[in-house]
């Protein structure tokens, strides 16, 4: 695993007062996790938290950035966008963005988990339904 840098260090001392705050190494740049779930982004000396429709529109107000990375000659925009400039330097000041981005990552897990939740099984009288319905195969010889 790949020594952490002075950067990742510093931002994990800004986010303290947030809680447990853990950073993963992951294609070329770090994670940053709470409760499990991945809230905030560190890539090339930058940090990057976590939007949604919720909050992207505070993110952009405050002249934030969004990730962009390159694939097949396209630009990517990601869901993760910079703090706003007075708070990437002031623990004080990132905190309620850091929170933005956990809750944001929060209801992204909450939306993943209802897709993949199973359909309601059918009672056997709803099954005898769409048997009914569907049309007979009428065979030619």
């Amino acid at each position: 695993m790949p020594r952490m840098d002075s950067f990742v260090e510093y931002t994990l001392e800004l986010l303290e007062p947030l809680g447990a705050v853990q950073a993963r190494s992951m294609f070329g740049g770090w994670g940053l996790y709470f409760g499990g779930r991945m809230f905030g982004l560190i890539i090339q000396g930058q940090l990057y938290l976590k939007t949604d429709d919720v909050t992207r529109a505070d993110f952009e107000a405050e002249g934030c950035r969004p990730f962009i990375y390159q694939s097949r000659g396209k630009e990517q925009p990601m869901s993760y966008w910079t703090p706003p400039a007075d708070a990437e330097d002031d623990g004080r000041r990132l905190l309620p963005w850091a929170r933005r981005a956990v809750d944001a990552s929060n209801r992204a897990a909450m939306k993943k988990a209802a897709k993949k939740t199973p359909a309601a099984k059918k009672t056997p009288a709803a099954k005898k339904a769409v048997a009914k319905k569907k049309p007979a195969r009428v065979r030619r010889s």
